[in-house]
């Protein structure tokens, strides 16, 4: 049945409804005074439908959720089987304690540019000898457990696979949600760069569409809030929040690609993502026009997160549990291996953390069902245009933290470099990254081991290499609507759903970001720190001895030999003595 018109105020503006499309009316409870409510009332008693649960946001929004909303009724989790688990294993290993044996390959550390950056998701893993990998419990659901033990049993896993027709929702399920979802999460998402298109626009774009199908199925549905990316728009300088026009029409470009061979796709790759640097961000953008065109039949939200990184504050500062973006480099840096990037150091390096994205995304989704705005807002959800902090000084603040705080096992001591210089970068990269590869492979050999260094220093400049696009440029983001959103908030909702980002403290945020890759990625114990320091005092010390013992070498193969290059010698040697010279008598003078 047809709704009536209804009020609806936007930012002071009046506008009416007049699709005629049953689009907000809660049955249980009407919308009046809706306006008033709070983020958590709002919440209270609804059914929310998460994709992307399992993924490294999906399990904010279901702890934030679970913790801030504690009177949500249910959270609903499409969740396909994996590796020889049910869904509702997966789940159920996400929120409880659960103690597993992995096994690696035998050379052991894993380096790749999948979001899947670990052995199983929602657990931190630790290698041990043989191949052997143990998997811990991860901290993510304690404040949770400690509120409420039984949280777990509002958790409603939804079989499904994206790739699948209907998302492969069973029509018992689709039944099922279309009675009682109010508010969706759309989470789900391939995240890696150099995914094949056909993949990439089936998880990002086709899956999208499928969702929407079932979401305008939704009798009580108030508002559908999907995450995209502020890197959509990369080919332009300056965002706005609005919707760009596609690149191409997402029904054209799916219906031609469903007949070509995948060889044909990746020829014409290239040519059809143009000035994009990846699938991702092209599928992302085709992905909000298909929003966008569903616009009038239901209340959306779009948010556009940029580099999503380590938590803030919630559940615990430093939260982290993936290999992804930054944590991934920050790990090679700390463990020695990384030591020359090619990057702006002066560029904006737009960092977001994790909880000040779910933050934001809760409160867009209250937003949304509650003001009820006719057309989609999209929330440019960034820091470089507020708070920005740049490349080279994340250079500095990482390298003092591992330094403070070092990682077990260090390949070598953590000292990075960052060049916008492409002859530089690929000189560090023969001298720092290639030859003592070779040398540690040839090592390895001779005591009977697999080498396995070269290969993972080619894996590290894969995934360098990807990011490269986004670690040498500035964007400006429009965040106009995301301070609008936050001048609606109570003083408590502010505090409680925080996406403030003036208040980042960068030096601080980034040392506990370490640290927390350090704890929950590699699962290490911070009260093996002195014996981590001492193994860089370790390494010190050979880097030393190896020097000397250089220096010696070169003194008798070159200068020893010829007259020429002692007097060259004597000559460098004379010059810096009188600089000094010259330095410590300007000083006095001074003085």
């Amino acid at each position: 049945m047809d709704e009536p018109s209804v009020e609806r105020d936007l930012d002071g503006l009046g506008e009416q409804a007049t699709d005629g499309h049953t689009r907000l009316t809660d049955i249980s409870g009407g919308t009046e005074g809706r306006s008033m409510a709070s983020i958590p009332e709002y919440y209270a008693g609804k059914n929310v439908l998460i994709t992307g649960a399992t993924g490294f946001m999906g399990k904010v929004l279901v702890e934030k959720l679970l913790r801030a909303c504690p009177e949500v009724r249910a959270l609903y989790l499409l969740v396909r089987p994996k590796a020889g688990q049910s869904m509702e294993q997966r789940v159920s290993d996400m929120m409880t304690c659960k103690q597993l044996l992995l096994y690696f390959d035998a050379d052991g550390l894993k380096l790749d540019t999948s979001p899947v950056g670990m052995g199983v998701q929602g657990f931190s893993v630790c290698r041990v000898s043989g191949g052997e990998a143990c998997v811990r419990h991860e901290l993510l659901f304690d404040r949770v457990r400690e509120v409420n033990p039984d949280f777990h049993l509002k958790i409603i896993p939804i079989s499904s696979e994206l790739t699948q027709p209907g998302l492969a929702i069973s029509p018992e399920d689709v039944e099922r949600l279309s009675a009682c979802i109010n508010v969706v999460f759309h989470c789900a998402a391939t995240i890696r760069f150099d995914e094949p298109l056909k993949h990439a626009l089936q998880l990002n774009v086709i899956a999208t569409q499928q969702l929407l199908s079932l979401a305008k199925q939704m009798q009580h549905l108030e508002a559908f809030v999907h995450i995209s990316t502020a890197y959509a728009n990369c080919n332009r300088k300056h965002i706005d929040e609005v919707i760009y026009p596609p690149p191409v029409e997402p029904k054209k470009l799916i219906d031609s690609l469903e007949w070509m061979d995948d060889s044909i796709v990746r020829d014409i790759t290239p040519r059809l993502i143009g000035d994009r640097p990846n699938t991702y961000t092209y599928t992302k953008a085709l992905a909000e026009c298909v929003v966008q065109q569903e616009q009038d039949k239901l209340n959306i939200a779009i948010i556009r997160p940029s580099i999503v990184g380590a938590s803030w504050q919630e559940p615990v500062p430093g939260w982290i549990d993936n290999f992804n973006g930054p944590s991934g480099v920050f790990i090679a840096a700390g463990k020695g291996i990384l030591r020359t990037m090619r990057a702006n150091n002066d560029a904006v390096a737009d960092l977001v953390p994790v909880d000040m994205v779910i933050n934001l995304t809760l409160a867009a989704g209250w937003y949304t069902a509650v003001h009820r705005p006719k057309s989609a807002l999209v929330y440019n959800c960034t820091t470089g245009g507020i708070n920005p902090f740049h490349w080279g000084q994340i250079e500095h603040h990482v390298m003092l933290s591992f330094k403070r705080n070092p990682l077990e096992q260090a390949f070598r001591r953590p000292n990075a470099n960052i060049t916008s210089n492409y002859l530089m970068n690929q000189y560090w990269i023969l001298v720092s990254h290639k030859f003592p590869a070779l040398i540690y492979d040839f090592v390895l050999r001779l005591s009977g081991q697999k080498p396995q260094m070269m290969r993972i220093f080619n894996r590290l400049h894969k995934a360098i290499g990807l990011l490269e696009y986004f670690s040498s440029q500035d964007w400006e983001w429009n965040s106009e609507n995301m301070s609008m959103l936050m001048s609606q908030l109570t003083p408590e909702d502010r505090r409680t759903f925080n996406f403030d980002v003036r208040q980042l403290n960068w030096p601080e945020y980034i040392e506990n970001y370490c640290i927390g890759t350090k704890k929950y990625v590699l699962n290490e114990d911070m009260s093996d720190i002195p014996a981590a320091r001492q193994h860089l005092r370790k390494l010190r010390n050979i880097r030393y001895t190896f020097n000397t013992l250089l220096v010696v070498f070169i003194w008798r193969v070159f200068i020893a030999r010829s007259q020429m290059a002692r007097n060259i010698w004597y000559f460098v040697v004379s010059l810096c003595f009188k600089f000094l010279s010259y330095f410590r008598a300007s000083s006095t003078i001074t003085k």
